[in-house]
């Protein structure tokens, strides 16, 4: 399987185009200057003010602890330094790498980071940009006057962390909420119903020939589990031409044909159904 290729568009230079291995591409808006700006003025709000906690607790803490041993003292100070180095680098680092990209200012811009494939950044690259943001907030004065100038000129709006840790900082995609038709609530007891019968899922129903099956490989699995581990993390438009796009290239290679009334993704768990089975009763062993 070829690695996601990632390509800017000549015309929109806010916009990234992510290539996915299935041949369709995705866009993903890119993060302007002033709602990264706003972000950050929001995460420093929230940073100082757990300096300030962080300090009034010590300042209630350490005298009280005159009282006894100097060595407890000794032993406070240097958990109060160390929790001022975490929350010093550890900000940023620790909500981008498990947060999805997202610190509590960037979770109310509605933008993330993400690694210039597409994929969520690793803890090694979220450190990589923030140890790097002291430079980036350089000089002193002037606040981040070396991210702002570095970020106009280049076209992806990446600071100096964002090069060295070959990431992106990009808008959430909107999810459209589906409508029901009614705004009210209503409550059913559950003895108005009978119980419901036992559902067959859709693939099931569907029997392929297994010669044609035979023609496909573990890469061609491979392809079709990935996007099934994907799919409801892409808008419909997306998903469906996805999947099209991989049913056509199996039923070229393959020879199988969608059988009426079956859609296109249940044409797909089918073949990926039927063929983990055909490697479970041959011992895992599936065409190269």
């Amino acid at each position: 399987m070829e690695p996601v290729k990632t390509q800017f568009s000549d015309q929109f230079s806010d916009q990234l185009n992510i290539e996915t291995p299935e041949l369709v591409a995705i866009e993903m808006p890119i993060a302007g200057i002033g709602s990264r700006f706003v972000a950050l003025v929001i995460d420093y709000l929230i940073w100082t003010a757990a300096f300030i906690a962080l300090f009034i607790v010590a300042a209630i803490i350490l005298p009280a602890l005159h009282v006894f041993a100097r060595v407890s003292e000794n032993w406070a100070i240097g958990i109060f330094l160390l929790l001022i180095f975490l929350l010093q680098w550890g900000y940023f680092t620790l909500f981008e790498a498990f947060g999805n990209g997202r610190t509590p200012g960037k979770r109310v811009m509605k933008i993330h980071v993400i690694h210039r494939s597409g994929r969520a950044i690793s803890f090694v690259e979220s450190l990589a940009r923030n140890l790097v943001r002291f430079v980036d907030s350089l000089p002193p004065p002037n606040f981040y006057a070396v991210g702002v100038v570095t970020m106009f000129l280049n076209r992806q709006n990446q600071r100096l962390g964002d090069m060295v840790a070959g990431t992106l900082v990009v808008r959430d995609q909107e999810i459209e909420v589906p409508h029901w038709g009614e705004l009210g609530t209503r409550t059913i007891t559950a003895s108005a119903f009978a119980a419901p019968a036992a559902i067959t899922p859709p693939h099931l129903k569907v029997v392929l020939p297994a010669s044609n099956l035979a023609k496909l490989s573990t890469a061609d699995l491979e392809v079709v589990e990935r996007f099934f581990s994907r799919r409801l993390d892409l808008d419909l438009t997306t998903r469906a031409a996805i999947a099209e796009r991989i049913a056509s290239a199996l039923r070229a290679k393959s020879g199988l044909e969608i059988p009426d009334g079956v859609s296109v993704e249940t044409f797909l768990e089918a073949v990926a159904h039927q063929m983990r089975e055909v490697a479970r009763m041959e011992g895992g062993n599936l065409g190269a």
